[in-house]
């Protein structure tokens, strides 16, 4: 039995509305999920750039990565970071906002309590001897990851990215992008007082 020629017309144009529908639907899911964002951001004072990570609360990924040489530091291995509350920096010196948050990790290599080595990332030698005489080291150690092997190890959404790490290797915080002073003070110093004030198992 034959559609008659109005219901087939009928069904052809409600699938083409239907089709129509599909990018506004979608469109309208994206709106929703960013005005979440903005309002968790601007009501309840979520950063949110602090994407969270599978790794927080497990043992950090193995690291024996080869010296920045020309630094004379020493390369980034686990034993760089074993028994001390680390603070795993990724970095590159094409990376813009690594330039930006340089100063900061300088400071925060003054503090005694805190390890601070790097992850060179996907850069080549000669810019990153540049860029640390231009900016100056505050690493105790780095290791270069020339084709970003490690970076993926570990999880690198996009750099600068910092990772830190307890004592007995334990990631307690991840930070995406440059640190400023809300994620200081909300963030790593937060994460860094309940590192220290955990008894030494």
């Amino acid at each position: 039995m034959s559609t008659p020629p109005e219901t087939s017309r009928t069904k052809r144009g409600f699938g083409r509305y239907a089709v129509a529908l599909i990018p506004l639907i979608v469109f309208a899911g994206i709106a929703a999920t960013a005005a979440k964002m903005l309002y968790d951001q601007d009501v309840h004072g979520k950063d949110i750039s602090e994407i969270p990570s599978a790794l927080i609360g497990t043992r950090a990924p193995a690291l024996n990565l080869a010296p920045l040489e020309g630094t004379n530091l020493p390369a980034l291995t686990d034993s760089a970071i074993k028994g001390k509350l680390t603070l795993v920096n990724v970095f590159a010196s094409w990376c813009i906002p690594c330039r930006e948050e340089h100063p900061i990790l300088k400071e925060l290599a003054k503090d005694g309590r805190l390890n601070v080595v790097a992850i060179n990332y996907k850069d080549k030698n000669d810019n990153a001897l540049r860029f640390l005489g231009e900016l100056g080291n505050p690493f105790a150690a780095i290791g270069v990851d020339p084709k970003g092997q490690a970076a993926i190890d570990w999880g690198v959404y996009g750099i600068p990215e910092s990772y830190l790490v307890a004592p007995d290797g334990t990631i307690l915080y991840k930070r995406v992008g440059p640190f400023d002073e809300v994620s200081l003070k909300e963030g790593l110093f937060s994460a860094m007082e309940k590192a220290l004030a955990k008894p030494a198992s």
